[in-house]
Formats: C-alpha cells, sequence, structure tokens
C-alpha cells in the first residue's frame, strides 16, 4: 500500500516555515500532496491557482510531491485521493493544543486516517503566513520569509 500524505493548509503564501516541514515530512511517504484549503469564509491574498503555482515551481524536481487545491472536510478530500496520512506543522505549545482538537475530530470521522504532527526547525518558528502578509500589506521585504520561487 502506498504512502500517501495530505499537508493541508492555505499556504498563503508559502513560507519557509511550510517549506522547512515539506522537505523533512517528504522522505516519510510515498506521496505528499500539499493541499490548499479553499474556505469560502476566508478571503485570501493570493489565489488558489498562483499559491498551487509556487508550490509547482518549488518542488518540480519532485515528483513525490504535488499540489492542489480542495473543498470541504479534509477528511473527505483524504479519501478521495487516497490518503492516509494527515501531516500537521507545529511551532508552539499553542499550536499543538489547536491541531490535536482537529485531529481527534477528523479521527472520530475517519479513523483510518493518521495525523502525523512535525515540529518547525527553530530557525523558522516565528515565521506565519499572517505575519509575512502583514509585512506585505505594509509595503514591507518579505522575501526573508518565503522561497525564492515566491515573487510579490
Amino acid at each position: 500500500m502506498q504512502r500517501i500524505c495530505l499537508f493541508p493548509g492555505t499556504f498563503d503564501p508559502i513560507t519557509l516555515g511550510h517549506v522547512d516541514v515539506i522537505e523533512r515530512a517528504v522522505n516519510l511517504f510515498d506521496k505528499l500532496v500539499i493541499g490548499i484549503g479553499i474556505n469560502s469564509s476566508k478571503q485570501p491574498m493570493f489565489s488558489v491557482e498562483q499559491r498551487i503555482s509556487w508550490l509547482k515551481e518549488i518542488y518540480k524536481n519532485d515528483p513525490r510531491i504535488v499540489a492542489a487545491g480542495y473543498e470541504g472536510l479534509t477528511v473527505d478530500y483524504c479519501k478521495s485521493i487516497g490518503a492516509n496520512f494527515i501531516l500537521r506543522g507545529i511551532r508552539y505549545i499553542s499550536d499543538f493544543e489547536y491541531e490535536k482538537a482537529i485531529a481527534d475530530m477528523n479521527r472520530m470521522l475517519a479513523p483510518e486516517i493518521e495525523t502525523v504532527f512535525l515540529t518547525c526547525s527553530p530557525l523558522y518558528s516565528t515565521i506565519s503566513s499572517t505575519l509575512v502578509r502583514d509585512v506585505i500589506r505594509n509595503g514591507g521585504d518579505a522575501g526573508m520569509f518565503m522561497p525564492k520561487e515566491v515573487k510579490i
């Protein structure tokens, strides 16, 4: 059985913290799907198409990593792509409390899908998409927080 993992998130935009987690996780699975969750109640800064384009450019040389957008329950999307793992990155203990609640709910909805947590490298623990968006909105240079392929 192929080990397929979904790394769900908004990735608005993708940061070096995301990249850190992805690059450490990819060797744990046969395929890693970076799933951009489409949430109608959120107004992202960048389109789903733009975020997928960046991810495809970043990982163009690694066929194990693919990017796609999805709507609805994460566990339903996992089932649709044959993923039996969900990957979540943890920066701080407060992230764990929030992510554990989601993982517990997902386990009740789909006990066959396991959630895996990876902690972010200390170098990237303070970087978040929210803070990067704030820098961009206020005219700052956020390039140091994102992969070079993300050109804004």
